[in-house]
């Protein structure tokens, strides 16, 4: 009997569960919960009441210090005013964070899933085809397996699955190659795992169609059909035996993405073993519905595909790229030719051969490869795009969500923030101001070729669908689909899951590039508005104030919390009615940390989180600027997915031991200058911050990264011949690059690395040139003898 195997991959130790963390490894349902009416109306009394309490402080402010004379020198009114702009910019985002949870419940409400039947109605003619792409880069084997996984076993005609390897082609270390290798092996062992299974579930379908040709066989179609269903279900059920469980995301993708579409599967084999048990009949049309759904399922093309093994793709260092290099791509036929230059690409005449043959397909998904999909994501999201209603979307997607059963704190706490948002993100659709986010979307081809733009770089053609002039490629393609006419929406339930960082150091990483970006992206919604405007279609408040908080709050929120934190302000312009407009946000996600199955009480862990990230979003915010005044980009920095502990940045250890330090001076002061409220605020700013500190970084880490920051300096790293993406190392010359482009412009670093190369017959690392690294021409064999020569 023909079997799923799924094999195990080589794992380090599974990390150790620390205390205060979840055990239950549930994730939440699918569909949403229905809102009550009284939840509606506390939704909105919500908003009214951070409203009136936001107008009354300004007002109060206004007429009891500057009308009254208090504040009488020109120093002191400028205080007074950047107190209550920095106060209104943090309400404004509390707001936002009211209005964007009242159109997740109105959603919520009136959302009805679509049937089985109908799903299998829509999808019965021929359909159009879908392309997965899995943009990956350094990643371990085993994630990008249950990512392709999932994403294989969606029951979509016509589906094709593409893993878009993102590393050098040709590292020199010897355990870099060996998880390379590893990682290309995986599409193929998937592709032989699924070969007999739709081999035989294809041959069912073809006796079934012959059956239904005879009418003396009409009464075996029923008992046909139930049987290759109960033989599928066995097959889920043996691979999720022989799968290994040595972490919530083994749990998650075990219970859920293998035994929860088996259970699927059995649901159908028992309701038809119920109406055979009725001598019931059902239409051979709904039988051969139901057999084909078996074939789609197992029926999935895998691929993978390396770009930079091409010397005519861009070679940039960024996920937006490698999905462009292959999207470019589709729909055409090309030789691969070698050249002086590197291995080519070039488009191939019809009939003629062709090395490689890219299928066109009106749908793109982009995957993340840490991400995993529920088994009916892709056919309930294209179903949904074809309604007439949505002709005119472009993206849709279902924010991700967080695998549950966290074994930190701090996995647990980012996971919380991220089931909060993915609530934020489904209010956004409410209002028309919905955002791509990356991790997974089905995208419109047709959208992509609207904001397509071709450049020409060194004689090649580079496409851009996707923009790469920041690291958040999703936020700023959004706004480039919105501009042309598209529209974006979340399809309103949980369908998709991602991994959030287990530890402060890989955390940095990805809130620092979320926090970078934003600022660079705003003109271009300003643009927007403008045109909006001329054309007589403006955008509504709720719009722009959603998508503007969403693109600048992290800038403004950052800095107005330094200056509350750093700056002695009047404590008479500190009032009660501050805390009460700020009581609804805080209630509200509390109640939606409950509503998400964690506890309330963890708003105040969110809160000191959020204090220790300061000088991390901070950091991003800056990075925009420098972007913006320099133009250079900003080199994208993945985040890591590792078993071990992620190392910080010197910067990132200390930064939150000076904000703890700070606020209990300021407490201390307040307490003898008799400014209770800023005493009150000081205070409760240290308590969370310090428990933020010890329960998510931890004395022992802080330690050891200090140690490494103060001291990193003392070590030299020897040189790689393999080039790192996020922090561009140039190839080393070799005799190939040397003649085609000749001896370097005298004066520069690179003449000097010839000339260092002539006298002491090493070869050394190029730095770039002209903000683009020479890329080598070394075949494998060539690279080989050079390497030992090297040695």
């Amino acid at each position: 009997m023909a079997t799923i195997v799924v094999p195990a991959d080589d794992r380090a130790k599974p990390r150790r569960r620390q205390w205060g963390t979840e055990r239950s490894r549930r994730p939440l349902p699918a569909v949403h919960e229905r809102p009550s009416t009284r939840k509606l109306i506390l939704a909105r009394f919500a908003i009214w009441v951070t409203v009136a309490m936001w107008a009354l402080y300004v007002l109060t402010v206004t007429m009891t210090l500057f009308l009254s004379g208090v504040f009488d020198t020109t120093w002191r009114v400028i205080e007074g005013v950047s107190y209550v702009v920095v106060v209104s910019f943090l309400t404004f985002s509390a707001l936002m964070y009211l209005v964007a949870r009242l159109g997740a419940f109105q959603r919520f409400r009136t959302h009805r899933r679509a049937a089985r039947a109908d799903l299998d109605r829509h999808f019965s003619d021929e359909h159009r085809p879908l392309t997965v792409l899995v943009p990956s880069y350094a990643e371990e084997p085993g994630i990008i397996r249950k990512t392709l996984w999932s994403a294989a076993l969606q029951e979509y005609p016509h589906l094709r699955v593409v893993l878009l390897i993102d590393d050098a082609p040709s590292p020199s270390d010897p355990a870099v190659l060996e998880r390379l290798e590893a990682t290309r092996a995986v599409p193929c062992e998937i592709a032989s795992a699924l070969r007999a299974p739709r081999e035989r579930f294809t041959a069912a379908l073809a006796a079934f169609d012959e059956a239904q040709l005879d009418p003396e066989a009409a009464d075996r179609l029923l008992p046909h059909v139930i049987a290759e269903y109960w033989h599928a279900i066995e097959l889920l059920h043996v691979a999720a035996v022989g799968e290994p469980r040595e972490d919530h995301v083994d749990d998650f993708f075990v219970d859920e993405v293998l035994l929860g579409l088996a259970d699927d599967l059995e649901t159908t084999a028992i309701a038809l073993e119920a109406a055979s048990a009725e001598q019931s009949s059902l239409p051979s049309e709904r039988l051969r519905e139901l057999m084909r759904r078996l074939v789609w399922i197992f029926s999935a093309e895998l691929v993978s595909f390396e770009r930079k093994r091409y010397a005519s793709l861009s070679h940039e260092a960024n996920k937006a790229m490698n999905l462009n290099s292959y999207i470019g791509l589709l729909g055409g036929r090309f030789t691969e030719q070698e050249t002086s230059d590197g291995l080519m690409l070039w488009p191939t005449p019809g009939g003629a051969h062709a090395d490689l043959d890219v299928p066109y397909s009106d749908f793109v998904l982009t995957l993340d490869a840490d991400s995993v999909l529920l088994r009916d994501y892709c056919l309930r999201l294209v179903h949904f795009l074809e309604q007439p209603e949505n002709a005119a979307i472009a993206v849709t997607q279902t924010p991700y969500s967080s695998f549950r059963g966290a074994p930190t704190r701090i996995e647990r706490l980012a996971g919380a923030t991220t089931d909060v948002q993915h609530i934020l993100h489904q209010g956004m659709t409410q209002y028309d101001a919905t955002f791509w986010v990356g991790a997974n979307a089905v995208i419109r081809m047709e959208a992509l070729d609207d904001i397509l733009e071709i450049e020409n770089e060194d004689g090649f053609e580079v496409r851009r669908y996707v923009q790469d002039r920041t690291v958040i490629e999703d936020t700023e393609s959004s706004v480039d689909l919105t501009v042309h006419g598209w529209k974006l929406a979340n399809y309103p339930e949980r369908l998709s899951y991602s991994a959030t960082p287990p530890d402060w150091g890989s955390l940095i990483v990805q809130r620092r590039r979320w926090a970078n970006g934003g600022l660079l992206i705003l003109p271009k919604l300003w643009r927007q508005m403008r045109e909006a405007r001329r054309a007589h279609k403006p955008l509504s408040t709720a719009q722009v104030s959603l998508r503007m908080n969403y693109m600048a709050s992290i800038a403004w929120a950052s800095i107005g919390l330094i200056f509350l934190l750093v700056y002695p302000y009047d404590n008479r312009l500190v009032s009660p009615l501050i805390l009460f407009g700020a009581l609804p946000y805080f209630i509200a996600m509390a109640s939606d940390l409950r509503y998400s199955g964690y506890k309330r009480t963890d708003i105040f862990r969110i809160y000191g989180f959020n204090l220790i990230l300061l000088p991390v979003n901070l950091a991003g915010v800056l990075k925009s600027l420098q972007q913006g005044l320099t133009g250079r980009k900003i080199p994208f920095a993945r985040t890591p997915k590792v078993k071990d502990r992620t190392s910080s940045p010197l910067l990132y250890v200390v930064a939150p031991i000076v904000i703890i330090a700070f606020s209990v001076l300021v407490a201390w002061r307040s307490w003898v200058d008799g400014s209770w409220w800023t005493l009150g605020f000081s205070a409760f700013n240290a308590i969370c911050a310090t428990w933020a500190f010890l329960a998510n970084i931890g004395i022992r880490n802080t330690i050891i990264d200090i140690w490494l920051g103060l001291t990193d300096w003392m070590w030299v790293d020897v040189a790689s011949a393999t080039a790192d993406d996020d922090e561009p190392v140039a190839a080393a010359p070799d005799w190939r690059a040397m003649l085609h482009n000749g001896h370097p412009a005298s004066g520069t670093a690179e003449a000097e690395a010839f000339r260092e190369l002539a006298t002491t017959g090493r070869r050394l690392p190029l730095k770039a040139q002209n903000g683009r690294i020479p890329e080598t021409t070394v075949d494998d064999d060539d690279r080989m003898t050079l390497e030992k020569a090297d040695a």
